[in-house]
C-alpha cells in the first residue's frame, strides 16, 4: 500500500471530492483525518466505512474560514497521530446567484472559505511539516 504509515488531513472529507479522496487514501494505508464543518453524520459514516475495510481514520469538525478552528483541527490531527504527512485543501462552496443579485455576504462568504480557508489550512500544514 502507497501511504502505509502517512498522516492526511483531508478538508471537506465527508462529501463529494473530499469523500472520494478520503477513502482512497485510506485504502493505500493513510491515516485519514476526515474534515468536515457541519456534516458530522457523514463524517462519521466514512469513518465507519475505512474502518470496515480495515483502514484508520477520524472526524475532525472545522470551518477553515476561522483560523482558530483550522489551528484546532491541525493539533488535534497531530494529537492523535503525532505528526501529519499530508494536506488535501479540499474544502469549497458555492452560493449560486448571478453576478447582480449576489450579495456581499454571499461573496464574503464563499471567499473566506474557498481562498481564505486554502491559505490558513496550507500555512498550518507547512508550520507542520517543518517542525
Amino acid at each position: 500500500m502507497f501511504l502505509t504509515g502517512q498522516v492526511a488531513l483531508v478538508t471537506g472529507g465527508s462529501s463529494g471530492i473530499g469523500h472520494a479522496i478520503a477513502r482512497a487514501m485510506a485504502a493505500e494505508g493513510a491515516t485519514v483525518a476526515v474534515n468536515h464543518r457541519a456534516s458530522p453524520e457523514a463524517a462519521n459514516e466514512l469513518v465507519n466505512e475505512i474502518a470496515s475495510a480495515r483502514g484508520s481514520a477520524f472526524a475532525v469538525k472545522a470551518d477553515v474560514s476561522d483560523e482558530q478552528a483550522v489551528e484546532s483541527m491541525f493539533e488535534e490531527t497531530v494529537s492523535r497521530c503525532g505528526r501529519l504527512d499530508i494536506l488535501v485543501a479540499n474544502a469549497g462552496l458555492q452560493r449560486d446567484s448571478s453576478f447582480r443579485e449576489m450579495s456581499l455576504t454571499d461573496w464574503r462568504k464563499v471567499m473566506d472559505v474557498n481562498l481564505t480557508g486554502q491559505f490558513l489550512c496550507a500555512r498550518a500544514a507547512v508550520r507542520q511539516f517543518m517542525a
